[in-house]
């Protein structure tokens, strides 16, 4: 298959250059213009692509390389943009970081490489001035051929930029688009997790107008927009998915303030192997609505631990239902819901109580990276021996982990136990990434529909 897609991907050399910022910026800017952008996300992020959606309801996706081969790579962005104009893809932590922080496999350079996408490369201009020529440098000859092809200076002051865009243009004989000025009142908050969601943002709407104002003079958005049209076409093989069954079955998925985190990619997939989904709120409704199956994703249940425990009516349900054999897929904070009891930020609270003992914030990270989850025993979404890659970020710990699947690094090797695996149920901190192994959808949608 072939598209062609006018696409450009924002990258930085480091966390917290303000990628986020300048990428929602660029979606307004976009939107203002009459355009219906794309927007996708490099790595496993959950957080940024709501700041997406939530600018514009963007379409987009996540882009990983340790998730899944570089042809489905390309097969997801071109779906992802699918009726759009152009896709802007945010990058990952520094540019070229990595699997285990010494490789580039996986990186946002892999995902530009693979998918023959110029790069903007954003620099933090504060503080500095010829020195970013030193460090545009060592990234533009790092590899061969970096796909950096522009500039475009963050906290840069109007009086700065004109020296160093010049500076920039005749050391590194590359473009500087424009800047952004440093602009506090914009700023997007941190939390442990990253940045807050973007339902948590006051003001989301007029942060987002001031950034697409202030962009659209001091960006060249010409330019950015002919070198996203530089952009050859992306080819792809087409993987054939043949729905199951087209008239159900049915897959509650808990959508609130609380659980949140879904990989868009793992929402599509279900659907389009059969599932119709119900959004519901496990913190506002009484009840689970009519199903063959629960999701309880991923999000911030640990804030809202004194709601969601006073929603004894909810909770009572779905323990009710899970323990009838209702088949339930629950992942990170999901999985924290389904404890007998979870200390959060306002108290240890009785929680849905089909996973044994509490759980709490250690105050520290406790699993951070990708891992690659091997089943101990026949279960859910897969049998004994299957695998499939997933992402683990989490400060909780719990007294009962499980022993169901064996995680391990793919760079140190090491490994450890986890996760609640039965016939009916999948529940832990791993984060799975369905097209990683369609298998393990296909095989849930399956259960709903009772078949073994």
């Amino acid at each position: 298959m072939e598209r062609r897609l006018p696409r450009v991907l924002l990258a930085a050399p480091r966390s917290g250059a303000g990628k986020t910022t300048v990428v929602c910026g660029l979606l307004q800017a976009l939107v203002n213009r009459g355009m219906h952008p794309a927007a996708c996300k490099c790595g496993p992020d959950y957080i940024d692509p709501l700041f997406h959606s939530e600018v514009i309801g963007a379409k987009g996706c996540n882009l990983d390389l340790f998730f899944t081969a570089e042809d489905t790579a390309r097969h997801l962005l071109a779906q992802s943009a699918d009726g759009c104009e152009i896709a802007v893809l945010e990058g990952v932590m520094g540019y070229y970081d990595g699997l285990g922080g010494v490789t580039d496999r996986a990186s946002a350079y892999h995902v530009a490489a693979a998918t023959e996408t110029p790069v903007v490369l954003v620099l933090d201009a504060r503080g500095t001035s010829l020195s970013l020529c030193a460090q545009l440098k060592g990234f533009l000859e790092f590899r061969k051929p970096s796909n950096i092809q522009a500039v475009l200076l963050n906290r840069c002051s109007a009086m700065q930029f004109p020296m160093l865009q010049k500076a920039i243009g005749e050391e590194c004989g590359i473009p500087v688009l424009g800047y952004l000025p440093a602009l506090p009142q914009c700023a997007l908050e941190s939390r442990h997790l990253g940045l807050v969601t973007a339902q948590e943002v006051a003001d989301l709407q007029e942060k987002l107008r001031t950034l697409a104002e202030t962009l659209t003079e001091t960006v060249d958005l010409e330019a950015l927009l002919h070198l996203a049209r530089s952009a050859p076409p992306l080819h792809w093989e087409e993987a054939e998915t043949v729905p199951e069954r087209t008239d159900g079955p049915v897959l509650a998925v808990a959508k609130d303030k609380a659980f949140c985190f879904y990989y868009r990619e793992n929402l599509r997939l279900l659907q389009a192997l059969g599932a119709k989904i119900v959004e519901f709120s496990p913190l506002t409704d009484q009840e689970l609505p009519p199903c063959d199956g629960l999701y309880l994703g991923g999000g911030y249940p640990e804030l809202y631990t004194k709601q969601l425990s006073e929603n004894v009516a909810m909770r009572e349900h779905i323990a009710e239902a899970i323990r009838a054999g209702l088949p339930t897929f629950a992942e990170c904070g999901g999985f924290l819901y389904l404890h007998q009891e979870m200390t959060g930020e306002d108290g240890t609270f009785p929680m849905v109580g089909v996973i044994p003992g509490g759980c709490r914030n250690t105050g520290k990270l406790r699993r951070f990276g990708y891992i690659t989850l091997t089943a101990n025993q026949d279960n859910l979404l897969c049998g004994a021996g299957e695998t499939i890659r997933a992402h683990e970020f989490h400060y909780f710990d719990s007294d009962s982990n499980g022993t169901d699947f064996h995680a391990e690094k793919p760079v140190t090797g090491r490994g450890w136990e986890c996760i609640h695996a039965t016939d009916t149920l999948f529940a832990g901190f791993p984060h799975l990434y369905f097209p990683a192994n369609p298998d393990f959808a296909r095989r849930f949608v399956r259960r709903m529909r009772g078949v073994q």
